[in-house]
């Protein structure tokens, strides 16, 4: 008799990056939550995964809300069974010049994706530890490098990247991997809308992009679901701690 499939919980999953992944993973034989914030966007990417033949729960969440994640976390292990894969996707952005960036936007963007990758992370471990096995995901951006207009999305990325190499530490010997992702430009309702704020087209914003990427294109959602792919696999258990920059070319 064949075990179950193993359990995953993507964030943010309701589009572009998170939506990607969730596909992915469901192609790998993952039963996949899909957790955003709203739950009918979620169930649109779940009756796709369905369609295909795979297991798949949509969930509302604020991933920021404390009590909202344990709920929801609490759901998934309950119906679709206990979480044994983490991509920690969730992220807003509140773009601005240091000068004119409010406290509110700034404390927006470091909720969403610190608190809420913390808060995630935290909730599912317990399952993880005591399986012995687990897989935490967590996405970072080329941001975290520096970037015009975005201190408050570049400080949370780069935070992110000692919180994925802290909790490599913490829980690499109870089975657990923890990795990051850094996407370069990936086309996403998030760069389209990063375009209008601009006033350009997506597709002159795209081109100016693509003209200083090495590979000559940008990013599709499932380059980066490839790459979770991997570091999700049974096959990446002594890949731990790493910052893998997706971004076409060598960015760091």
């Amino acid at each position: 008799m064949s075990s179950p499939p193993r359990t995953a919980i993507v964030t943010g999953a309701a589009r572009g990056i998170g939506a990607g992944v969730a596909k992915r993973l469901a192609a790998d034989g993952l039963a996949v939550a899909v957790l955003d914030l709203d739950e009918s966007a979620c169930q649109k990417v779940v009756d796709q995964l369905t369609a295909d033949g795979g297991r798949a729960l949509a969930v509302a969440v604020d991933v920021t809300d404390e009590a909202a994640v344990t709920t929801a976390v609490g759901r998934v292990a309950t119906e679709l069974g206990d979480p044994a894969v983490l991509v920690n996707n969730a992220g807003i952005i509140r773009d601005n010049l240091l000068f004119k960036m409010s406290v509110d936007d700034w404390d927006a963007v470091l909720a969403v994706h610190l608190r809420g990758s913390f808060l995630m992370s935290r909730a599912v471990q317990g399952f993880m530890t005591k399986a012995g096995w687990g897989r935490i995901v967590n996405l970072s951006s080329t941001s975290a490098l520096g970037n015009r207009g975005q201190a408050n999305y570049s400080a949370a990325k780069a935070g992110l990247q000692g919180f994925t190499k802290t909790l490599a530490l913490e829980l690499g010997k109870f089975g657990v991997t923890v990795n990051a992702i850094a996407p370069g430009f990936v086309e996403t309702e998030m760069t389209e809308a990063t375009a209008a704020r601009m006033g350009m087209s997506f597709e002159d914003f795209r081109d100016a992009v693509v003209a200083r990427i090495p590979v000559n294109r940008s990013g599709l959602p499932a380059d980066i679901a490839h790459a979770v792919s991997f570091f999700t696999s049974e096959g990446a258990g002594y890949v731990s701690g790493q910052v893998l920059y997706v971004a076409g070319g060598p960015t760091a």
